[in-house]
Parts: structure tokens; sequence; C-alpha cells
């Protein structure tokens, strides 16, 4: 009876600041499940959607309309979490990514394949939010973004295996039964989401949930912003990059994905503890460069060689960013916004996918596929233009005071 309180204040602190509880383990395995999933259709829809007669335009628009419904359900999404409780929002999500995903087996146009996309996105906007959350929740405070490294462990390990897995299967199984294997990966996520304890809204400091609805959190603005423009280079890539590896003559596209992936986990399991001691000035730097030397890397692409070394040194910027930038956005939230504060930052994700999706496609239909590369290095540099801004507003309003 009591026990805890006796016990010396270090080992009292130890057990506060765990990372690695049972619902943690959970949640990333969960998320696993469902980033593979997703993961494995990542590259091959593209070829789904050429098998049925898309061209690079139609590509586009099928990936960005993902994007774009995600984008579109996530405010709603961060107010649900935030008023009806972690739990409903996360598996409605993914029941309907699982819905959605298994229809693509059955698609024989592209218009149902563009209207399963859409309740795709849905389901994805509604899941990834509340992972996103819950994770938040059963992170230490002093320890988030090293929690959150660890948390995107998960979907990086289902990056590593996703597309080289997706790859590898449509080449000896049909479309139909890939896009089947896919929804089974979302119902083991479904399953094992029944498991976890969630967090009570009524447990929050503030107990009143806001009835205003908006579709942003304020306090997560500025990093979501810097997220958008690092992610218009992930929709060059994702969509584009299989395709413009064929047209270069450059063999193991699988490679890409798979030392990207690696490089990705490696770096998350030491970019949050930096952040967490130093803060984000050692952080986004870095990881910006490093991605803005691989879209410069892919745009010349004359080898297998050039595209691992982009493919680690994407790893490496992407890793350290992500999982930093999240914790930024959610950091500065207050307990009854922190749903909305990964909304918003989810939103700008998605902004960036769906935006340079649709963007590239346009531009590989007037141009080529190099210049998609040109563009998203100069995407990077308006990200670190801005920070650099950030900065200086800060210092500015440093010295005012």
């Amino acid at each position: 009876m009591g026990s805890r309180s006796h016990l010396p204040a270090s080992k009292q602190n130890v057990h506060v600041d765990k990372i690695w509880t049972r619902d943690f383990l959970l949640i990333c395995l969960a998320n696993f499940f469902i980033f593979l999933g997703f993961q494995m259709t990542l590259p091959t829809l593209p070829l789904f959607v050429k098998e049925l007669g898309g061209n690079d335009q139609l590509i586009g628009v099928i990936v960005g309309i993902f994007t774009f419904s995600a984008l579109l359900i996530r405010p709603y999404a961060g107010h649900a979490l935030d008023s009806k409780g972690r739990r409903i929002v996360y598996m409605i999500g993914l029941t309907l990514f699982v819905l959605s995903v298994g229809s693509f087996a059955f698609a024989a146009s592209i218009i149902f394949l563009l209207a399963m996309r859409v309740l795709q996105g849905v389901g994805w906007g509604f899941s990834t939010t509340a992972t996103g959350t819950i994770a938040t929740d059963l992170i230490p405070p002093k320890r988030r973004g090293e929690g959150m490294g660890y948390f995107g462990l998960s979907g990086n390990l289902a990056m590593a295996l996703g597309p080289t897995l997706g790859l590898t299967l449509v080449g000896a199984i049909s479309f139909k039964q890939l896009f089947l294997i896919c929804a089974g990966l979302g119902l083991a996520a479904l399953l094992i989401s029944t498991l976890i304890h969630y967090k009570k809204v009524e447990e929050s400091p503030h107990k009143t949930v806001p009835l205003k609805f908006d579709v942003f959190e304020k306090t997560a603005i500025q990093p979501s912003f810097l997220l958008f423009f690092i992610t218009v280079t992930f929709g060059g890539i994702a969509t584009f990059l299989p395709l413009y590896a064929v047209e270069k003559g450059v063999s193991g596209i699988e490679l890409y994905f798979f030392f990207f992936a690696i490089f990705l986990m490696l770096s998350r399991t030491f970019s949050g503890k930096i952040y967490d001691h130093l803060g984000h000035l050692y952080v986004f730097p870095p990881g910006a460069i490093c991605i803005l030397i691989t879209m410069l890397l892919l745009a010349w692409l004359p080898n297998t060689t050039v595209m691992i070394i982009a493919a680690a040194l994407y790893g490496l910027g992407f890793g350290a960013l992500q999982p930093a930038l999240q914790a930024w956005a959610v950091d500065k939230a207050p307990n009854n916004r922190k749903g909305m504060a990964n909304a918003t930052f989810f939103s700008s994700f998605d902004l960036g996918v769906g935006i340079g999706a649709m963007l590239f496609g346009q531009i590989a239909f007037l141009f080529n596929y190099q210049v998609i590369y040109y563009t998203s290095a100069g995407s990077v540099v308006i990200s670190l233009l801005l920070y650099a801004a950030i900065l200086w507003s800060g210092y500015r309003k440093q010295r005012a005071v």
C-alpha cells in the first residue's frame, strides 16, 4: 500500500519516464501493420494504374486525391480525438482502410479506383492522426522527441519491407492477391487496436473541450509549414522514382526503398534525443541539407550506386526531421488540443505529398522526370529559408523583451 511513494526519487522518475510500456508496444505493432499494408501499395499502385490504361497525369491524380481526402478529414479527426476519445476514431480509420484497400482487388476502372482512394484517404486520415495522438499520450513529456523517434521506427520498418515486398510480390502474384494481403495487414492492426488501453477524454486536465470547431492548432503552425515543403519531395520520390529509374536504365529500385528505410531507422535512434536535449536547431538544418543533396543526386541519377547513396541521405534527413517536427508541433499545444496539433501536423504532411504528386504528374507530362527532382530541391531551399525566418523572428522577440 502506497509503496511507490516510498521509492527513491530516482526510481520514481524511472517509472514515470518509462517509454516502453505494454500499450506503447501495442500501438507500435499496430502502426507497423497498417504502414506495411500501405507501403506495399505505394510503388505498386502506379503500376496498377498503368495496367488499367492510365498515364502519368492520372497517376498523379490518384496519388494526390488520396492525400487530399486525408487532409480534409484530419481536422474532423483531431476534433473527434479531443472530444470523443481515441478508441472510436482509431477503429473507424482502420476499418475504412481495410475496406478500401481490399476493394482495390476488384477495381476494373480508373473511376472506381479513384473513389476507393478517396475512402482510403479518409481511413488513413483518421487512423494516422489517432495513432500519433495515442503515442503522444503514452510517451512521457520530457522524452517526447525520443519516444516519437522510437514510435516512428515501427513505420520505418514497414518502409524498409513494404515497397520491396510489394514490388517482389507483384512480379509473382496478381494485383488482386497483393491488395487482399495489404487489406489483411490492416485487419491485423484493427485486431491489435482492441487490446490497447486508451486515454479517456475526461482524464485531461482541461475537462471542457471547446465547442468551436476549427481546422488547425496555431501552436503547431511553424513546424507544420516546414514539414509541408519537405514532404513535397516525398511525393516526387514515392510516385515517380520507379518509373524514372526504368527510363534512366537504372536497376535495383527495390534497394532504394530498402536503404532509405534502414537509414531512416538509424536516424531515428538518435535524432529524437538530440531534439530533446539541444532543440530543433541541431536537427532541422542538417536534415534538410541531407534531403537537398538527395534531390540533386536523383536529378543526376547515373547508376544504382548513386541511387543508394541518395536513399541513405534521404533516410537520414527525413528520419531526423519528421519526429523532431512532430514533437515541436505537439509540445506547445494545450493538453486538450494534442489531437488537433497532430491533425495540423499530419495535414501539412498530406498537403505536401498531395501537391507534390499532382504537380510532379504535370511536370512529368509536360517536361520529364528529371525536372521533378530539381523542383523538389527548390522546395527544400524554401524550407531552409523559412526556418531561418522563424529563427530570426524568435531572436527579435527575445531582444524586444
